[in-house]
């Protein structure tokens, strides 16, 4: 069994600041992609950033250069650090995990975690 758990999320005022962690824990397997997307209310998911095994790393238009995204392999765990926060970013953070077991790959989700932005 694998599972995936988010903390960090809460309440923030715009130009704030707030960091996302996501750890995988479980039985032995290897961790591919990792990332964050985001469901505000009413609107689609959204994907917000990705990085892969070796570190390479994706983001969306509408957090590049506010965002970064990390990951410490030793601890299977994927960080997003959230820097001027707009209120536009309000929503709930599901970080994910392409995690091969037992020769099957497959994407794994977190709980997520509430994030929202005061104007």
């Amino acid at each position: 069994q694998v599972q995936l758990v988010e903390s960090g999320g809460g309440l923030v005022q715009a130009g704030g600041s707030l960091r996302l962690s996501c750890a995988a824990s479980g039985s032995i397997f290897v961790v591919n992609d990792m990332g964050w997307y985001r469901q505000a209310p009413g609107k689609q998911r959204e994907l917000v950033a990705t990085i892969t095994s070796d570190g390479t790393t994706n983001y969306s238009d509408s957090v590049k250069g506010r965002f970064t995204i990390s990951r410490d392999n030793a601890k299977n765990t994927v960080y997003l650090e959230m820097d001027s926060l707009k209120p536009e970013d309000t929503a709930v953070y599901y970080c994910y995990a392409d995690i091969l077991r037992r020769g099957i790959l497959r994407k794994y989700w977190g709980q997520g975690t509430q994030v929202t932005v005061s104007s």
